[in-house]
């Protein structure tokens, strides 16, 4: 159990189970570690994680009893466990109920993992949401198609991201959409007897929302509006959010996210919650008992100052989160950039004098020699880059994205 002898040994230490990658979550390290030390629980020895670290211990973080025998031989005690890695939510609820520390109960955060008990919980609670139907085989999502009625959405159950996720207009569509949910899958995520949804298709804008839940009780922090591409997938291209987003003050809205974490049972935790605006009002897509990703918080924190690292980290350690108040009328956005084919990636070329002042970050997201599919073959690892943008309006913001886009360009070989 190796410790790194961090400085401040009166700060409260918290247990950390995964650490996900440096280019997605090092801004959640960076502002937990102000006022909280983190003892990282990984499944391989630390890299890029050891300066935010007090220690460490090599665990499989799947195994909620093992890290648990791990946490109580620590000659430390915890104040708290805490994760943003999907995969990894059960074990940590688990853990963190095991040491008596505060957490959301199991089954809640079950419900939210797997999307269809998630979906079975709203409907109990009549939330506003897609009519989804769970299915073992490609007969029988075709009889759930018509059931719903086209065009319908096929996904797997229980993935992130917008893996394997299809918009089927027509029975014509639907065997090749039902290959593609079945055909992409994570080893960490274990298969139930009826792997595939097929769900109503919600029209309208897709949004997702930030929120810190504690005593069952949310706040929302931010609201993220979505950039969707690679029809007929919902592979997210990028996020905008808006410090003063009048979506923050809807009360209909607002009413939905609140049923929706009370009929899946959350309690205490930060959530990452999509929605779908559409004719009939605001309805979920999904709700997740994590931070957010795409760097979505990370926008949030440029035009709010609100770090959902130490909102995290307060919450698992029994604090109320300081939020404070935001006064600004500033403007984030974050895009996501592709190859124009396939491509074994050889170099990304910046060109500098072309980033408008807006651009906040170009950050490279793939190596030389890396092979980038394009969705859906591969999803959100086809990305080769990413910009930031903060701006005064979102006009002004998608114009610095769009400049910025067009200012990076992948060089490879075509891959067929």
């Amino acid at each position: 159990m190796p410790e790194t002898g961090h400085p401040d040994a009166a700060k409260p230490l918290l247990l950390l189970v995964g650490s996900g990658g440096r280019i997605w979550r090092e801004y959640v390290l960076r502002a937990i570690v102000t006022r909280y030390r983190l003892h990282l629980l990984c499944p391989a020895p630390p890299s890029w994680e050891t300066p935010y670290i007090d220690g460490y211990t090599v665990v499989d973080t799947l195994d909620a009893a093992a890290m648990t025998e791990v946490a109580r031989a620590h000659p430390e005690g915890f104040a708290g466990v805490l994760t943003y890695e999907e995969t990894r939510v059960e074990a940590a609820a688990d853990l963190a109920t095991a040491l008596g520390l505060r957490t959301s109960p199991r089954s809640a955060v079950s419900a939210c993992r797997d999307k269809y008990l998630g979906r079975q919980a709203l409907e109990r609670a009549e939330v506003p949401q897609a009519r989804s139907i769970a299915v073992a085989g490609l007969e029988q999502a075709a009889e759930a198609a018509e059931r719903i009625g086209y065009p319908v959405v096929i996904k797997p159950r229980a993935l992130s991201a917008s893996c394997g996720v299809t918009y089927v207009a027509g029975p014509e569509q639907l065997e090749e959409a039902y290959r593609e949910a079945g055909r992409i899958w994570f080893d960490e995520v274990p298969r139930s007897s009826a792997p595939i949804l097929v769900e109503e298709f919600l029209d309208g804008p897709e949004i997702s929302v930030e929120a810190v839940c504690r005593d069952g009780r949310i706040t929302v922090l931010f609201v993220a509006r979505k950039e969707l591409g690679y029809a007929p997938g919902f592979e997210e291209v990028g996020h905008l959010v808006r410090a003063d987003d009048p979506l923050l003050r809807d009360e209909t809205l607002l009413g939905v996210l609140q049923d929706a974490h009370t009929a899946v049972g959350l309690t205490d935790t930060v959530t990452h919650t999509e929605l779908r605006l559409t004719a009939d009002g605001p309805k979920v897509v999904e709700i997740n008992a994590r931070i957010g990703g795409d760097r979505i918080p990370y926008l949030g924190g440029l035009v709010t100052g609100i770090e959902i690292g130490l909102v995290a980290a307060d919450l698992a350690a029994g604090a109320v989160p300081r939020l404070g108040t935001a006064d600004s009328a500033a403007v984030a956005g974050v895009r996501f950039l592709y190859p124009e084919c396939d491509l074994r990636l050889e170099s990304i070329e910046v060109a500098e004098d072309r980033l408008p002042a807006e651009i906040h970050e170009v950050a490279p997201l793939a190596d030389p020699g890396k092979e980038l599919w394009l969705p859906p073959v591969d999803n959100a690892r086809s990305r080769f880059a990413l910009v930031v943008a903060v701006s005064r309006t979102e006009k002004d913001c998608t114009a610095a994205l769009d400049a910025a886009a067009a200012a990076v360009v992948a060089r490879g070989t075509p891959l067929s």
